[in-house]
């Protein structure tokens, strides 16, 4: 039976060998997959190029703890503003490791967890996200998974990966691949995050699917938009689903920022309707172009919208949330477009 081309287009989207849909994890202790650490995780996708897009928010958020310091930055931004009892319990929560002069977290008591997330708050020692980045505590990857063990069906792109760029997941039935990237540059007021792929082959970047891009603003007679998110109850499944914008704002939020002091998200926004999972966070919003069947990305989830239609104001298992803000791409064209077409 043939299939509608738009279709076909559609189901490409949300299959796990032609989505451009990933996650950005950070990962402490990447090289030792015994002690390896995923947390931050965030929707992404490729724009091409090794190009990632997501939001940027999350990059302000405090990590509260660390699961490993080097030392010599444990005396220096540490160690010299505690008190003895403080010392001996971070001693005890962080011992030291002598082959490698690290410190690798051992807290096995909930209140010495939440001793430690104390301290590093009272010494203003910061554990943001971006900060713990820029240290090189954690390393932020492209996580792409997969249900057999061969990265886009390929054995010699496959080849480029290694114990600590790949393992299996029995548990989910499916085989995890770590691609490494770097933040570009953050638009923060606008709450998008711009990556590049690094210390990655070519030809493991020119496998991974991308989208292009639409910067046109589009009005609120839609009727090809869609946003391409996380399943609802899960990171691995894909959801395509139908949004419409509803209309535009002239958007101002405080973002709640402790160390680096508060600032503003603000400036042109979609008001969008239509099913907004909780956590997609950096989705795309895609509109379909029948002159060249494909999807193109327009927009990226952003926030939830204020005006929400809930069941008793819960929202742990509800699906009723259909209201979200999305940050349409033309508001940073000229500054994306710097660093995508050098």
């Amino acid at each position: 039976m043939k299939v509608n081309p738009k279709l076909q287009k559609q189901l490409e989207l949300t299959n796990e060998q032609t989505s451009p849909l990933f996650r950005i994890m950070s990962i402490q202790n990447k090289e030792e997959p015994h002690r390896r650490h995923f947390e931050n995780n965030i929707c992404a996708f490729h724009i091409g190029n090794g190009f990632i897009l997501s939001v940027a928010h999350n990059l302000k958020v405090e990590a509260t703890i660390f699961k490993s310091i080097d030392n010599g930055m444990y005396l220096t931004d540490i160690f010299p503003y505690l008190n003895a009892e403080q010392a001996q319990l971070f001693e005890s929560c962080y011992p030291l490791e002598l082959s490698n002069q690290r410190r690798y977290a051992n807290i096995t008591n909930p209140n010495d967890y939440q001793s430690i997330s104390n301290q590093l708050k009272q010494i203003n020692f910061d554990t943001r996200w971006i900060t713990l980045m820029n240290r090189k505590i954690c390393n932020p990857h492209v996580v792409v998974q997969f249900k057999n063990e061969l990265f886009y069906n390929d054995s010699e792109l496959t080849t480029h990966f290694n114990p600590t760029t790949y393992f299996a997941e029995p548990a989910i039935q499916r085989h995890t691949f770590l691609v490494e990237v770097e933040l570009v540059e953050a638009f923060y007021n606008e709450d998008i995050a711009l990556y590049k792929i690094i210390n990655t082959p070519k030809e493991v970047i020119d496998a991974m699917p991308s989208l292009h891009i639409d910067y046109t603003l589009l009005d609120d007679n839609q009727e090809n938009y869609y946003c391409l998110q996380s399943s609802p109850t899960s990171e691995i499944g894909k959801l395509l689903n139908k949004a419409q914008i509803e209309g535009f704002t002239e958007h101002f939020s405080i973002f709640q920022e402790r160390i680096g002091g508060n600032y503003i998200l603000e400036g042109l926004r979609y008001l969008i309707k239509g099913y907004f999972r909780f956590g997609s966070s950096g989705a795309p919003y895609v509109v379909y172009d029948e002159k060249t069947n494909a999807f193109k990305v327009n927009a990226v989830q952003s926030e939830a919208c204020p005006i929400q239609l809930s069941i008793n104001n819960q929202r742990d298992g509800n699906f009723q949330y259909v209201n979200a803000i999305a940050t349409p791409l033309q508001v940073i064209q000229e500054r994306l477009e710097r660093h995508i077409q050098k």
